[in-house]
């Protein structure tokens, strides 16, 4: 694996895209949220005992995590911050979607890499509600997905979420994306192998 990409946070921690020679188009993504660090755990375990073809950005908000908050160092919820239909100024709380559209550079940066490496598929890891959650035509795969980890598949959270990338890759741009919602209350160490049999799985998509 390679760094493909990179960027710096408004803290200075790196923000990276990390691929094979031989990468596919299809995007896996950690730590939206800071207070959520499995994501960026997990990946990292993952290609550090495999040789993936997969994308990676292990840890999207370095500043968050370092904070142990939800939101990155400007007090912005990265999920709620892209440029979609139904992004709102909101009240200034955790959900804080930002002054405007895209104006943090971890959104910036997922946008633009979803620009230049066109995924067809997009995984995203978060937290706390042991759910495969999904935009888009991913339906099948989410199937497949809830057969390795036991959590139920379920078309909306079930609750709105303005700005959110669900929105933004899967409903507005009918990319097949993914949001597993892993359990907060499970060992990290005892999700390193249904995580993996996941990943493993799209390495055959």
């Amino acid at each position: 694996m390679k760094i493909l990409e990179k960027t710096k946070s408004a803290q200075g921690r790196e923000i990276i895209l990390k691929g094979g020679e031989s990468a596919k188009n299809i995007l896996v993504i950690g730590v939206f949220h800071g207070d959520e660090p499995q994501g960026k755990y997990l990946i990292e375990n993952y290609l550090n005992k495999h040789d993936s073809n997969l994308l990676f950005i292990p840890c999207l908000n370095p500043d968050g995590l370092a904070l142990g908050v939800r939101t990155n160092s400007n007090g912005v919820d990265l999920n709620r911050n892209f440029p979609t239909e139904n992004w709102e100024l909101t009240e200034k709380n955790e959900f804080f979607g930002g002054q405007k559209p895209a104006s943090e550079v971890e959104t910036q940066f997922v946008i633009s890499v979803i620009e230049k490496y066109s995924p067809k598929i997009i995984l995203t890891l978060h937290a706390p509600f042991k759910v495969v959650n999904y935009d888009g035509d991913a339906r099948e795969i989410c199937e497949k997905i809830s057969q390795i980890i036991n959590y139920p598949v379920e078309a909306s959270i079930g609750y709105p979420t303005p700005g959110s990338f669900g929105t933004y890759s899967g409903v507005e741009r009918k990319i097949p994306t993914i949001t597993l919602e892993l359990d907060e209350e499970c060992a990290v160490e005892d999700l390193i192998e249904p995580v993996n049999n996941i990943l493993m799985l799209l390495e055959d998509c």
